[in-house]
């Protein structure tokens, strides 16, 4: 069965996962305290992608990763997202905050929008899909954890309510397909997503909110448009450098709804979303 130890319930940390654009999230919002090394957050999953960063927003104690490292060397596919929510979770997080760059396979979703997504198509081929497989004794037997609600309702919620303060176009729900990557899609895949019922397409969300789950993480993530795949033929077919660009000239929208949801979720007491979702753990887990 899943060992959490959370200590001081009350106390809320937060993990920040930076995606693409947010590479060097301590340098965008956080006035860093300690540095844990890559190393010495090695865990049973293996290193984590980055150093962890140790600081404070808004009286809230957050601990900052980038996802696919220092310069973004580190591919989708290669990304250990168990080393990486493992780390937060030993850490001491409850929570996780997600960053990523998807492209819109929706009319209705512009470039530069911001999305808060409710759903996911998960289209991965070669990743670890769970924490218990064998390689960790804190994750023992199996567990068929539930995917609906996918992400974190509530804070989805904050987040979505902390753009709408900022005055910001964002969008509540939403469906992002997660393909294997490192490659964009085909247009009759781009096209076959849109048939599924996807609004975003990415390459990082899966499995990352699934793990996050079964660790026992209340995680919701903020996604921007940054293109239209190649499904819209008035368009320009997506391109890595335009996709980076356009993220980073509006990285300030999300550095700052990051900080105003921070700040809401430290004033509320989480004790219930964490005791339902680590029950949800232990029921899911059918090894006896």
């Amino acid at each position: 069965m899943l060992l959490l130890a959370i200590c001081n319930r009350c106390h809320t940390d937060i993990g920040i996962i930076g995606g693409s654009g947010l590479d060097d999230p301590q340098n965008q919002i956080l006035n860093c305290r300690t540095v844990i090394t890559r190393e010495d957050a090695k865990n049973d999953f293996g290193l984590p992608s980055s150093d962890l960063y140790q600081g404070n927003i808004n009286g809230v104690d957050v601990v900052l990763l980038s996802r696919h490292g220092p310069g973004h060397k580190i591919s989708p596919t290669a990304v250990n997202y168990r080393a990486n929510i493992e780390a937060l979770r030993l850490a001491g997080c409850t929570h996780i905050l997600a960053s990523a760059a998807c492209g819109s396979l929706q009319e209705c979703i512009h470039k530069g929008q911001l999305v808060v997504p409710d759903s996911f198509i998960d289209r991965t081929i070669k990743r670890h899909v769970t924490l218990y497989d064998g390689t960790s004794s804190k994750y023992a037997g199996v567990c068929h954890m539930p995917m609906e609600p996918a992400f974190s309702s509530e804070m989805s919620k904050i987040l979505f309510e902390a753009g709408k303060e900022l005055e910001y176009d964002i969008r509540n729900g939403g469906t992002v397909a997660v393909i294997e990557g490192p490659r964009f899609s085909s247009k009759a895949e781009s096209n076959a997503l849109r048939l599924w019922g996807g609004d975003l397409v990415g390459m990082t969300t899966c499995p990352e909110v699934y793990l996050a789950k079964e660790a026992g993480l209340l995680y919701a993530i903020i996604a921007m448009a940054t293109d239209y795949d190649c499904w819209k033929s008035c368009e320009e077919t997506v391109h890595a450098a335009d996709v980076v660009t356009l993220f980073k000239q509006n990285v300030n929208k999300v550095t700052n709804l990051l900080v105003r949801a921070i700040k809401i979720i430290g004033e509320k007491n989480w004790d219930k979303e964490i005791d339902d979702l680590q029950e949800l753990c232990r029921s899911s887990n059918v090894s006896t």
